[in-house]
């Protein structure tokens, strides 16, 4: 095997060096951190269980966090730990609001998870998993259809007000969705406050009986571009542990734990609604209601008490060219 060479920078074993610096530094004390440690490793799994997705995988130990990590997507198997170094990387939060236009809506658990492929000279390109980077609860708009649309004296509008009887009727549920794979992470970002983390390209799937199955607010094609910050610096952990999640201070993994954050963005804009009722006849009413589209400063979203994590081989220049595939091995034998 070789030994780790000075090219390795990037690798997890230096991030975390790096932060535990930025650490001592900030607000962060040597007690937390030392906290963060002894939290349980299965915490950040059971904050967002309610948006976990049906392809989830439950795993042991300091793996819990990383259910839907790609470990077996091409790219992530193809780093040799050398030029290319591979990491996983969750982040939860178990509520929280967004503000679309004149719109607030309390939300509920968020799950983002991507895989980092690490590259020679500092870049990095994110890998999403197959379901979509990002899962989160459905939340409720506030009045329902009724507050969205009613009253009104347009005939097919009010025809809709007066046929809205019931609660079921009247229900109007937002999911956010992945519009694309992330994007632009930073590590020092997420260590600190006041720096973009990472770029999410989302939707907002809008669903009642009378808006039908294709109404959305941004799409794939334009999506609205999430840039989350710290609004404070989080508490920093570092955990060793064995290839099978078992903590171990020799293990092979290293975990980065930065939690308990409150993050923030305010600088998206967001386009109007389409495809909302038969051929987008509702487009414009649902945007009327909404404030729609809204320009960056008029949104804005809250994630509560964010927990990231970031995981990945301690020496990952020591198996030299299978760093992607190890990764996957260590994960899969955390399986439960």
């Amino acid at each position: 095997m070789r030994p780790v060479s000075t090219r390795l920078r990037a690798g997890l074993l230096a991030s975390c060096t790096a932060l535990a610096a930025l650490a001592a530094a900030g607000p962060a004390s040597a007690d937390a951190a030392s906290a963060a440690n002894a939290a349980p490793a299965s915490a950040a799994a059971t904050t967002s269980a309610s948006a976990a997705s049906a392809s989830a995988t439950q795993l042991a130990g300091d793996w819990a966090p990383f259910s839907r990590c790609p470990v077996d997507d091409p790219a992530m198997l193809a780093a040799d730990g050398r030029t290319d170094i591979v990491q996983c990387i969750a982040s939860h939060s178990a509520s929280g609001s967004i503000k679309l236009g004149s719109t607030q809506v309390v939300t509920g658990a968020s799950d983002l998870q991507v895989g980092v492929v690490q590259h020679t000279g500092g870049t990095n390109s994110l890998v999403a998993p197959a379901g979509g980077a990002l899962i989160a609860d459905s939340a409720d708009i506030p009045g329902g259809l009724l507050g969205l649309m009613c009253p009104s004296d347009i005939p097919v509008i009010s025809g809709i007000c007066r046929q809205i009887t019931n609660g079921t009727l009247n229900r109007v549920t937002a999911t956010v969705e992945s519009a694309g794979a992330p994007t632009d992470f930073n590590l020092t970002a997420g260590a600190t406050s006041g720096q973009p983390i990472i770029a999410i390209p989302i939707r907002i799937h809008l669903q009642n009986p009378f808006l039908g199955g294709s109404c959305y607010i941004g799409s794939t094609a334009h999506p609205i571009i999430l840039r989350p910050q710290n609004a404070t610096a989080p508490t920093l952990g570092i955990q060793r542990f064995d290839g099978n999640g078992t903590p171990n201070t020799a293990g092979d993994m290293n975990r980065l734990s930065l939690v308990n954050a409150n993050q923030t963005d305010t600088t998206f804009a967001v386009p109007g609604a389409s495809g909302c009722g038969l051929a987008g006849l509702l487009d414009w009413a649902v945007n009327l209601k909404t404030g729609l589209p809204a320009g960056a400063g008029e949104n804005s979203v809250v994630l509560a008490s964010a927990s990231t994590y970031l995981a990945g081989l301690h020496a990952p220049g020591t198996v030299v060219p299978d760093n992607g595939k190890l990764l996957s091995q260590y994960w899969h034998s955390a399986a439960q």
